[in-house]
């Protein structure tokens, strides 16, 4: 039994649509594997194209991480010349961690949004 919305599309098809439903159900073009090698290298490129920036990232980290610490050693010693006055205010400035895992939670949905706009 079909319904009534397959019998309401078989109705409306022009010639066109059985045309192109007529093109779908003939048989494939024998190529001798030549789709599946395309196919098989698109997945290959799109994977490599996914693991090139996280890997990219991971040397670079590494080649900075010795020069980073380096600047931090440099640097540090710098905080004793920091005024007394300075060091002593109260942290009445910084705000609460509430308001800063609610800014975080923020704008992580807003960047999942953005990724699904995209899609």
């Amino acid at each position: 039994m079909k319904s009534k919305i397959v019998n309401m599309a078989d109705r409306i098809k022009d010639a066109e649509d059985r045309r192109l439903e007529s093109v779908f159900r003939a048989e494939p073009i024998a190529d001798d594997g030549f789709s599946d090698r395309v196919i098989g290298r698109i997945r290959r490129r799109i994977w490599a194209d996914r693991l090139v920036l996280p890997v990219a990232t991971l040397a670079g980290a590494a080649l900075a991480f010795k020069p980073a610490m380096e600047l931090v050693g440099v640097l540090l010693p710098l905080t004793s010349l920091i005024p007394a006055q300075v060091a002593s205010r109260p942290l009445e400035f910084l705000p609460e961690i509430q308001v800063v895992i609610l800014g975080g939670m923020l704008i992580a949905a807003a960047v999942a949004c953005f990724r699904l706009l995209e899609e």
